[in-house]
Formats: structure tokens, sequence, C-alpha cells
């Protein structure tokens, strides 16, 4: 089970959300939970005519007037309506991917498409769900389906910097530079929390410029890089918080939750049938896309139509949280940027041709929950930024 896209806005239990109220009925929902559709909307068809709205028929004409021209033969029907567009075979390959993903992972289709998405919007993601959730096997099985190298790196609190970026070795009289694991396409930071900050902070620049500075030189990460930690929300000793300025260059904040009774009944049968979820190969887990079906597809991604008023809706729901009495520190305008990537890569996945309202709401929580800080009342309360986000969508208004 997942958080993505919302399937029910506001808080459970019939709790007015904080921010503002409920949604009003009739309002429309986002798309269902990791759902990729196999082909485009139908095309919205032409209204028929009003009944008895046929023309007039023409006045005779006058005793020694010219003769009138034969009107023009129109044709009654309008023209059939274009059949919709056949899926891309990017789109295609994105839906192959969950369907080898699956054969390791069950009730986790939420936050496969959170993943999908933060590859092809170019960004990473921040796991947070209790131990044993399938978090590490996710990131291993969506490796193994796309063929990139992925590397995992468990962070501990002795792990100093240069275990991650790399360092400078002499051998054999000179000095050369030794890649660390960073040095990857997909990196798994398990436990992210749980390292000092003076390497929580080594990835900043990996992060946002693809690239590592060592002594002066700079060496480029391969492509595509996307970082994907993972933290625990509980066992908070002996954990480092991760600072502000690191947490806005995560574009996603995913959370992972328990699977229902029957996507866990299919986990312990997998099990006792020998499934080893540490090795996704040898259950059966094929590559079926590379790093150019994802080159590909970013292009894609990039190239979906916006609509101003779309635009002007993202911009207000960020503003929103900026004057919120609930929110001490607001969104920023990279986060901004990052709710227009994210609902260009989840409308495209949808199969949509442009973005619309529903999915900036999809996208909207899981952009932004991270990028906010409550005030510390509200914390003490039990409030979540989720609920401030939900009155926040209840309250801007909709293009």
């Amino acid at each position: 089970m997942s958080d993505l896209p919302p399937t029910t806005p506001g808080p459970s239990f019939g709790e007015q959300p904080v921010g503002g109220p409920s949604p009003m009925p009739g309002s429309p929902t986002p798309p269902p939970a990791g759902a990729i559709p196999d082909s485009a909307p139908e095309p919205v068809s032409t209204p028929s005519p009003v009944p008895g709205s046929e023309p007039a028929p023409a006045a005779a004409p006058v005793a020694g007037d010219a003769p009138a021209a034969e009107p023009v033969a129109t044709p009654a029907a309008a023209e059939p309506a274009p059949a919709a567009a056949a899926p891309s075979t990017e789109r295609v390959r994105m839906g192959a991917i969950r369907d080898e993903v699956n054969k390791v992972i069950v009730g986790q289709g939420g936050v496969l498409s959170g993943l999908l998405c933060a590859f092809l919007a170019d960004g990473h993601v921040l796991l947070e769900g209790v131990p044993g959730t399938a978090k590490t096997a996710l990131v291993k099985s969506m490796a193994a389906a796309v063929s990139l190298e992925a590397t995992r790196v468990q962070f501990t609190p002795d792990l100093m910097p240069s275990d991650v970026l790399g360092q400078m070795m002499f051998e054999n009289g000179a000095f050369r530079f030794r890649e660390g694991p960073v040095f990857t396409n997909l990196l798994l930071a398990d436990e992210i929390n749980r390292t000092p900050p003076k390497t929580q902070s080594a990835l900043l620049e990996a992060m946002e410029e693809h690239q590592v500075s060592i002594d002066g030189v700079t060496h480029r990460l391969p492509e595509p890089f996307m970082v994907i930690a993972t933290q625990n929300p509980v066992e908070y000793e002996g954990t480092y918080p991760l600072p502000e300025a690191q947490l806005d260059r995560f574009l996603l904040k995913l959370l992972v939750d328990y699977p229902s009774e029957e996507d866990e009944v299919q986990i312990v049968a997998r099990h006792h049938g020998g499934m080893d979820p540490h090795d996704p190969l040898r259950s059966g887990v094929k590559a079926v896309a590379d790093a150019g079906s994802f080159a590909a597809a970013r292009a894609e991604v990039k190239a979906m139509t916006v609509s101003d008023p779309v635009i002007r809706y993202m911009v207000q729901v960020v503003r929103a949280t900026r004057n919120s009495p609930s929110i001490q520190l607001g969104v920023s305008p990279r986060g901004a940027a990052a709710l227009l990537a994210v609902s260009k890569a989840w409308a495209w996945l949808s199969g949509q041709p442009y973005v619309t309202p529903d999915e900036v709401k999809a996208m909207a929580k899981p952009t932004l929950r991270h990028r906010i800080q409550l005030r510390p009342e509200l914390e003490i309360e039990g409030v979540t930024a989720d609920q401030v986000l939900d009155g926040i969508l209840t309250q801007v208004q909709v293009p």
C-alpha cells in the first residue's frame, strides 16, 4: 500500500483537515494508485444538434426577380473524431518494468509509480517506512528490470564522506582517484539518517549537479543517476535528521506502508515457494529497458503540454504553503519546479496528452510534504504535513 496517488484526501475518521474545509462532493479525484492506462483517454465527442433547430425553409422568389442559385448541399453528419493515439513504445516499456518488479514485490504499486516518476523527472527519492517493508528489495528489483548498475551503501555513524565519494590513492609512485560507490546509476542510501551530517552533506553536489569534486578536480557521474534513500520513522535514538537543504534535494518523499492482508498472504506464499528477495534475477526478473529507453522517455515527458492556468495553479498551491498559519517554513520555488516536473511525468505515465489539475493534486503531497515545516505546537498535537496540505488543496481554486 502506498500514499501515491492519494485516494482519500484529508485525515481519516472524519477529522477536519488543518488549513481548510473538507473537499466538496463531486470534486475530481486523482488517478488510481499505480495505474498506468494502456491507451490515451477517449476524445470528447461533439454535441448533437438540438431537436427542432433545423434551418427554416427559404422564402419563395418574387415574380420578376432573377432565379436564385441552387443551394450547395452540406453533409448532415459531422466528420468522425480521430481515434485515440496508441501508447508510445517507451510508455509500454515502463509498464513492462512494473510487471518485472511485481515478480518480487507485492502491494507497493504506488511506491513503484513514484520511483518511475522521479526517474523520468531526473530526481531523487526518499523512502520512509518501518523495517521489513521491502524498500531495499524494491530498489534492487527495479535496477534489475532496467539493466542499470545499482550500488547499496549502509549508512552508519562511522561512515566517512570518502567512503561514499571516493578518495585519492598513492599507487605506483603517483596519486590517482579511486571512485566510490556513488559512481553508479542507482545509489541506495540505506538508513541515511544514521550517518553524521558531514557524510550526509557529501551527497549534495552529487544529487544536484551529478558530479563529485575531489582535490579541485571534477568527476562526472554516470547517466542516468538517481539516489534512493531510506529512513525509518521509528527508533530515532542515535540518528541525525536530514537538514532542510538536503531534504529539498529529494524530488519525492514516499511513505512505504504495511501491505494489505491479501498482499501479505501472497508475500508469505512466495517465500514458502523459495523466492529470494535479495536476488531478483533468480526470481525471474529480466531487463526490459536500458539507459537509452529512459533518455527517450524523459524527452517525451519534457515535451508534455502544460497550460498557463495549470502552471498558475501549481504556483498558487506552493505560495499557499508560505501563507498558511499552520506552516512555519513554506515551499521554495525549487519545490514549484519539482511539482511541475513530477506532474508532467505522472500525466505521461497515465497516458494523458497534457497536464491537468488532477495530476497536480495527485503529486502535491509526495512532492511537498518534506519541504514544509509545521509549527511546533501543531507537531505536539500530532498534526501531520499531509493534513495541512490537504487543507491547502481544498482552499486553492482549481482552474
